[in-house]
């Protein structure tokens, strides 16, 4: 049986890879880790997070279609909310969703993808 240590990337096709790496830098501090133009991607993120984008000709937005979401675990999740709304980036579920040991909030990037903002790693599992 192997042992995962924890997911080490996802890959995700966007539209704008530059509005896209805006985006997450904005939002969560990726940073530029690797630029790979000859497929016009990018890998970013920080030590515990990592994004590989690619900017896919005729992409034009995720459709829901077996995947559902990326959540990410923030340390001030008492500030997602506000930052969120600052940088009118739209929110989902009418906001906050309480469950039975952690609170999400739901927000979608600029290519659709759904995106959950955990309070509590894990779920608190």
């Amino acid at each position: 049986m192997l042992q995962v240590n924890g997911i080490d990337h996802i890959n995700l096709q966007v539209i704008d890879l530059a509005k896209s790496c805006e985006f997450y830098h904005q939002l969560f501090g990726f940073e530029e880790l690797r630029d790979m133009p000859a497929v016009k991607g990018k890998i970013i993120g920080n030590n515990q997070a990592k994004l590989a984008l690619y900017q896919v000709s005729g992409f034009d937005g995720y459709n829901k279609h077996g995947f559902s979401h990326v959540s990410l675990h923030v340390n001030n999740f008492e500030d997602a909310m506000e930052a969120c709304e600052k940088m009118e980036v739209t929110i989902k579920y009418n906001g906050i969703l309480d469950w039975e040991k952690s609170r999400s909030l739901y927000i979608l990037d600029p290519n659709g993808y759904e995106i959950e903002i955990s309070e509590v790693w894990g779920g608190g599992l």
